[in-house]
């Protein structure tokens, strides 16, 4: 089935949180962008696989696949733990990390309304 305007911004907001994270992690990953506050590798480097990871599961959206409110779910739990984390565990991150955290949890977290609106039950087995 082809998507409409609602589908095609799920699947959009989902590709664009995805690419803007994969951009600006690989190029602080590369050294061709530096920040002037503290840096953690590992979440940086987290941040680039979840942005991967958001581009394909945008895929799955725009196919109305059936496990993408799974894959959707899981993404924002993912982000919800690893923001717990930052903002009560760890004190050396710096609060423009914990920002752009809350940011994907945001995001992600208006992704699965829209879906849980869109398809009140399963979508299709693709």
């Amino acid at each position: 089935p082809s998507l409409v305007g609602s589908e095609m911004c799920i699947r959009d907001s989902a590709i664009l949180i995805g690419t803007l994270s994969v951009i600006s992690g690989s190029m602080v990953l590369l050294g061709l962008r530096t920040l002037d506050y503290r840096i953690l590798d590992w979440l940086v480097v987290y941040n680039v696989f979840l942005g991967i990871i958001s581009i394909l599961v945008a895929y799955q959206i725009g196919k109305q696949h059936s496990r993408s409110k799974l894959m959707i779910m899981t993404i924002l739990s993912l982000h919800l733990l690893v923001l717990v984390y930052l903002f009560f565990f760890n004190d050396l991150v710096a609060i423009e990390s914990i920002k752009a955290m809350v940011f994907r949890v945001s995001i992600w977290g208006a992704i699965l309304i829209l879906v849980l609106i869109k398809y009140p039950k399963n979508i299709s087995n693709n």
